[in-house]
């Protein structure tokens, strides 16, 4: 996916999403200040997106009601949702990925039914995800600032890379 880019931070017993706001079709951009995250099942998960921006918000509601038919498991809901993905034969072709997060865990969904839980606690999707994701590394590992500070960092600094990942950044913290 590109033409954005999302980042999960989880580090000191907080978790941070954070998505810049670039919308761009081609090689155009058409806005700058789009809001790529939610906050679901009473705000006590978070979600962002990378892709077509009609599939995410199929996506969205598809998880949603995974999320309240599991009472808010988000391990069970991701796996179910990207068994749906993965199986429907329409819903399979959306084009987007999702980063989930509640207190506890983090996933990346796809449509090829993977469902990723990170090793160190930073999930990227996106063109600038590379970008954001060693950002992120290098300050979870030589700096002392919070989660919501890495990945407003990391966003930052992929913004001057990425020439489809903008500094119109917004930031959920959990």
């Amino acid at each position: 996916m590109h033409a954005t880019t999302i980042i999960c931070v989880r580090h000191k017993d907080k978790v941070a999403l954070a998505g810049d706001g670039q919308v761009t079709v081609g090689q155009t951009v058409l806005k700058h200040s789009a809001n790529k995250l939610r906050r679901l099942y009473g705000g006590k998960i978070l979600a962002g997106f990378a892709g077509s921006t009609s599939d995410a918000f199929a996506l969205f509601a598809r998880f949603e009601v995974k999320l309240e038919e599991f009472r808010g498991n988000l391990a069970r809901a991701a796996i179910e949702l990207a068994k749906d993905w993965r199986l429907d034969r329409a819903f399979r072709r959306l084009e987007a990925l999702l980063i989930v997060a509640d207190k506890d865990q983090s996933f990346l969904i796809s449509g090829t039914g993977d469902v990723v839980e990170p090793d160190d606690g930073i999930l990227t999707a996106g063109s600038g995800g590379a970008y954001a994701l060693a950002a992120a590394r290098a300050l979870l590992r030589h700096t002392g600032l919070g989660a919501k500070d890495i990945a407003l960092e990391a966003l930052k600094i992929t913004a001057e890379i990425c020439v489809y990942t903008n500094a119109h950044i917004q930031c959920e913290e959990l």
